[in-house]
């Protein structure tokens, strides 16, 4: 369409639209072209029919916004964040009612990342495989901490972060800092030796891992296997708060708790002081209420045993009075009983030695023969005419045999 211009004189002048509208016109036949980028400001909504995102140039930060339909972005799949390098495929293009330049894209491709992003879903995998992200190797936090270990730069953003968000909270909170290089080619390894100093520290219960946003590249080493696995061997739980809440560098996925920011993970290892003493006041009055509540019944308990012993005391001196009487009584009658049945047994002695003397056997009929002074047991020791003496119960008599009988 023809763009026309109002004449002023010699001076031709052209309206904001049409200026727009020929910019836009001019614009819309250049040829589509590739350019590379840092994307910045990425923003999509389910309810937008774009996505918009700045391409920005790494070296000088020359920018260039661009948009791009939403169903075409989702359906290349990338999960695209802030901080890649990209090749976006497009044309220029130049809305004419606000006067927006854009580069309208048709096709986005990763740049530089592929290969660590490829790499790194490789190692995710082998150490999920291994078990390191498991839930179950998840440890809880101690809830009074003796002494809490903070891994972090020398840059102090994250580190005042975390000490302020734990001072803020629990004022005689001990923090041992190792400080480190938390990008960069030499940062892994310094990562992994703060880590194993902080583990040796005798009081050490907790570790936090902090570092503030940055780059992907910036946050790789967080994601490089010895960090990991230091993470996951370490002796005590690790909080990691590396980047901000879209960043999940692999760190993240061993650690025992993942906070979403250095201060969030500062407010996750302390209670809070004032809770603390409102729960401790709390524990404290329960305790004097029970100690009473157990002291009452003690005292209930000790009133009713002594009620009872009283009570029972006077039973047991009545009945041993009884059984004292009882024997005061036995005890009296004893020496009688006792001389009754010693008489009663010395009559039944004296009857028998009655039945078997001499003179009871004379009393029941019998008599007592002697002949020449020995007493006559058989008639054959006797001859007729011999004299004899007869002993009879009552006196005795003389007598001469006048024969003998077998």
């Amino acid at each position: 369409m023809k763009v026309e211009a109002l004449q002023y004189g010699d001076r031709k002048v052209f309206s904001v639209a049409s200026f727009n509208k020929g910019v836009a016109s001019w614009l819309g036949k250049l040829p589509t072209v590739w350019v590379e980028g840092e994307i910045t400001e990425l923003r999509r909504q389910a309810a937008w029919a774009s996505v918009f995102f700045t391409l920005k140039d790494p070296e000088d930060g020359a920018c260039v916004p661009v948009t791009m339909p939403r169903g075409q972005f989702d359906a290349l799949d990338l999960g695209l964040g802030n901080g890649e390098r990209v090749h976006v495929f497009g044309r220029p293009s130049f809305f004419e009612g606000k006067g927006d330049f854009r580069l309208r894209a048709l096709s986005v491709e990763r740049f530089g990342l592929g290969a660590h992003l490829a790499a790194l879903e490789r190692l995710k995998r082998k150490l999920a495989g291994e078990g390191l992200f498991a839930v179950e190797r998840k440890r809880p936090l101690p809830r009074l901490p003796r002494a809490i270990g903070l891994v972090t730069g020398n840059d102090a953003a994250a580190k005042k972060d975390v000490v302020t968000a734990i001072t803020g909270r629990f004022p005689a909170a001990r923090i041992v800092v190792a400080e480190t290089l938390v990008q960069g080619p030499r940062a892994a390894a310094g990562i992994c030796t703060a880590l194993r100093a902080l583990c040796a520290e005798p009081d050490v219960d907790v570790v936090i891992l902090a570092r503030g946003g940055g780059s992907f590249e910036d946050l790789l080493p967080f994601s490089d296997e010895s960090v990991v696995r230091a993470v996951a061997t370490c002796a005590v739980p690790v909080v990691s708060a590396v980047g901000h809440e879209q960043d999940t560098p692999l760190c993240d996925l061993a650690a025992d708790v993942r906070a979403s920011t250095p201060s969030v993970a500062g407010r996750l290892v302390v209670p809070e002081l004032a809770a603390l003493l409102v729960e401790l006041a709390r524990a404290r009055a329960g305790l004097d209420t029970g100690l009473q509540r157990v002291v009452g019944r003690r005292r209930e308990l000790l009133a009713a045993q002594r009620t009872v012993l009283d009570s029972g005391l006077g039973r047991l001196l009545e009945r041993r009075r009884e059984a004292l009487a009882t024997h005061q009584e036995r005890l009296r009658r004893a020496p009688l009983l006792l001389v009754e049945r010693r008489r009663s047994r010395l009559a039944t002695q004296a009857g028998r030695l009655r039945a078997l003397s001499p003179q009871g056997t004379l009393e029941r009929g019998y008599a007592i023969v002697r002949s020449g002074g020995h007493v006559a047991r058989a008639a054959a020791s006797l001859a007729a005419g011999d004299l004899v003496d007869v002993r009879l119960a009552d006196g005795s008599f003389g007598a001469r045999v006048e024969e003998t009988r077998p």
